[in-house]
């Protein structure tokens, strides 16, 4: 039951950025929750008694007007997610319900890849050639429209779902030949073709950023320019690293660049998570999100002490609450992400835990997959686990990551056999 002396906050809820005892401790001092969740979900079934202990939890049909009738009847005083597949729906239900929230235009142009595309060149704020793939028919002309090299990714998708690089006639035919296969197992939705942005050398550090911002009615507030760790094929990100390693006039020309981007869109309400590739010519937007990244809300709770759950709240009452710069004092903080293969297996063990812990400079290491779990493999990442922690210099974080990987072994069951694995060759798997 709730206490309506409190405010109400219907959460739309899955697998998201911010798990659920994230939302719980986030809010908890701000109101009461009822999780409203999708028909079928793994995640939401395995994480079913830590939702029960924060709040109610109601089932969304997925059908507009009934799910307009049940925001109606629970009368939240806030409607927020942290979800990707949830953003379309919590602005319809915001604007069901007369509450701030997302305009259902702005939440489709950050969920379209296709039509953001096309909105930021109007804008005169991108300029990377696509092409949208309705069907596969429409495959030929997209290459000569984008050519090569060149990304193929779903119009609407998150963590690199189905996401494929292609820099030959060789791997265009693969490319193809994996759609046509999904479009022959009746699983087809449109996907995107887009020119590839060729990154600037940048090693020991990713050839690309991210943005995280705060959208208001009275404007657009940037809390933070993430660095990045290389990513794992084909487009996988594995770590984040505060503050970044780049000089402060080219994040100025990036917080500019998102500045307009998200002026574009029309975001005024919530996060924005914008990633952008450093290319030789300057920063190319890669493409915006309409929440927080994974793992950033964590992130933020032990580098500087913010919840962003709570800030997202308080935005979702329509507040705007004061936002202070990040502090990290003087330190640089990291997280990284091992993860899971590209090939299916079963995660058996994982070996080296504790010598993490006492590596310098970590402060953490969690675990997201136990032994036994099942893996699907395939493009879409999957983070195995979380290692934290606070160095005094950007190459300290880089050697700190690199030698938690190297402590890291992991035995998995492939198809073909069971594999010990090193952290430091997950990538080749």
């Amino acid at each position: 039951m709730t206490d309506r002396s409190r405010p109400l906050f219907a959460v739309l809820y899955d697998a998201g950025a911010a798990p659920a005892g994230e939302i719980g401790a986030g809010l908890a001092d701000l109101g009461d929750i009822v999780f409203l969740v999708p028909r079928a979900s793994a995640h939401v079934d395995q994480l079913l008694p830590v939702m029960e202990l924060l709040g109610e939890i109601r089932t969304l049909t997925g059908h507009a007007d009934a799910d307009a009738e049940l925001i109606r009847e629970i009368a939240p005083d806030g409607v927020l997610t942290f979800c990707e597949d949830m953003i379309r729906p919590a602005a319809e239900l915001a604007a069901a319900a007369g509450l701030p929230g997302l305009s259902p235009h702005t939440a489709r142009l950050y969920t379209d890849k296709g039509m953001q595309r096309r909105v930021l060149r109007e804008a005169g704020v991108d300029r990377t050639r696509t092409h949208v793939l309705d069907s596969l028919s429409d495959w030929d002309e997209a290459l000569r429209t984008v050519g090569l090299p060149s990304v193929v990714k779903p119009v609407t998708g998150s963590r690199s779902k189905d996401a494929y690089a292609m820099r030959s006639e060789a791997d265009a035919r693969a490319v193809h030949a994996r759609l046509d296969a999904i479009a022959a197992a009746g699983a087809w939705a449109p996907f995107i073709l887009e020119e590839f942005l060729e990154g600037r050398p940048s090693e020991p550090f990713g050839d690309y950023v991210s943005v995280e911002s705060a959208c208001t009615p009275s404007g657009i507030t940037h809390l933070v320019l993430t660095g990045k760790s290389p990513v794992m094929p084909p487009f996988r990100g594995t770590g984040r690293i505060w503050p970044s390693h780049l000089p402060r006039d080219e994040e100025q020309e990036i917080f500019d660049l998102v500045t307009r981007a998200l002026e574009a869109v029309g975001a005024d309400s919530g996060y924005a998570h914008t990633e952008l590739k450093l290319t030789p010519e300057g920063p190319r937007l890669i493409e915006l999100n309409g929440r927080l990244s994974g793992h950033v809300n964590m992130m933020a709770r032990e580098a500087c002490g913010l919840d962003l759950v709570r800030v997202a709240g308080l935005m979702a009452l329509g507040e705007q609450p004061y936002l202070p710069t990040f502090d990290f004092g003087g330190k640089v903080h990291f997280q990284y992400n091992n993860l899971a293969p590209l090939a299916p297996s079963t995660l058996l063990s994982v070996q080296g835990a504790e010598a993490v812990r006492e590596i310098p400079g970590v402060t953490a290491y969690r675990n997201f997959v136990r032994p036994g779990d099942p893996l699907p493999g395939g493009t879409t990442t999957l983070t195995l686990d979380t290692i934290s922690g606070v160095c005094e210099g950007h190459e300290a974080v880089m050697r700190t990551i690199d030698e938690a990987r190297a402590a890291l072994t992991f035995e998995f069951r492939f198809q073909d056999g069971v594999r010990s694995v090193n952290g430091l060759k997950l990538p080749q798997h």
